[in-house]
């Protein structure tokens, strides 16, 4: 009858933790500076406690939508430490463009850095293995799974229904204003250029780019590919829609005087499979909406 007793004991003592441990996993909270890791981490449903600038983050990001009751700890490079302080994070993810800030935020949290963008490697591939990192660190692996599953059905889907044959479709430059007279054109190494990979659209930029896929040049340099379609990835900064209206630099591109352009909301360019499959969405209804482009806004052309 002791050795019962004992075994009972045991066996519910056993019970006890495991039941601790799976409390425990449910209420971690993760914490994270870097936009992409936060998009990652909202689209496989793990718990955020806080993300960095999230007005911004709206602004250029825009989904997945962050919960409300995620705190914003300030800025990406100068996070409010004692904000954070106040619910700490189980741990604080950051990617190595804040590796500086490392030593500050373990004071609070361990933290966990997760690369992208790196050189030399298959962007499409690193998105994916960025998906499982945070999937198994977070104990989402299925949702990571399914989130990979769902990017790639979605990338076979809009490529095998294009309207247009690959005879049709004119060379597309994507850029980001920087001011009224530079742009970022994006290339190899790029989120967009990933994702035109996948749709099997046509790149025009064929110059050399920076780690993060793009070049940063003179809006004089678009008139090097004159059968181009520009696309024109939102937000302009303030001021620079007016800029452009009067400025016969512009004008005179051959893209803007034969109304090759596509203008597509905000897609965070330095993103994940949540930013992949929102630009490949809406890169894909902008040019099935008219033929070769969508123009969308007179004051740009």
């Amino acid at each position: 009858m002791r050795h019962t007793n004992l075994f009972s004991l045991l066996v519910r003592c056993g019970l006890f933790a495991v039941c601790m441990l799976s409390v425990s996993t449910a209420q971690a909270q993760w914490a994270t500076v870097d936009w992409t890791i936060a998009e990652t981490l909202l689209a496989i449903d793990a718990p955020v406690s806080s993300v960095a600038q999230q007005s911004d983050y709206h602004q250029w990001v825009g989904e997945p939508q962050i919960p409300d009751s995620a705190t914003d700890m300030g800025l990406r490079a100068q996070p409010n430490l004692e904000l954070l302080a106040q619910v700490p994070p189980e741990q604080t993810l950051i990617s190595p463009m804040f590796a500086g800030l490392t030593p500050r935020l373990e004071r609070i949290a361990p933290v966990t850095s997760f690369s992208l963008y790196s050189p030399g490697t298959d962007t499409w591939q690193e998105m994916q293995t960025l998906t499982r990192e945070l999937g198994e660190l977070t104990e989402r692996q299925p949702q990571a799974e399914q989130l990979i599953e769902e990017t790639q059905t979605l990338m076979t889907t809009l490529r095998e229904s294009r309207p247009l044959s690959q005879s049709e479709i004119t060379p597309l430059l994507m850029v980001q204003f920087m001011d009224a007279r530079h742009v970022r054109v994006f290339g190899e190494n790029s989120l967009y250029n990933a994702v035109l990979e996948q749709l099997d659209l046509p790149n025009a930029w064929d110059q050399a780019t920076n780690a993060w896929g793009f070049s940063l040049v003179g809006i004089e340099a678009l008139a090097r590919y004159p059968e181009a379609t520009l696309v024109i990835i939102d937000p302009l900064p303030i001021g620079v829609e007016e800029q452009l209206a009067n400025s016969g630099l512009w004008q005179q591109l051959p893209s803007v005087r034969h109304d090759r352009i596509v203008r597509l909301p905000p897609v965070w360019s330095f993103g994940a499979l949540p930013s992949a499959q929102r630009f490949a969405r809406e890169l894909f209804a902008a040019l099935s909406a008219g033929s070769p482009a969508q123009v969308t806004d007179s004051t740009v052309n």
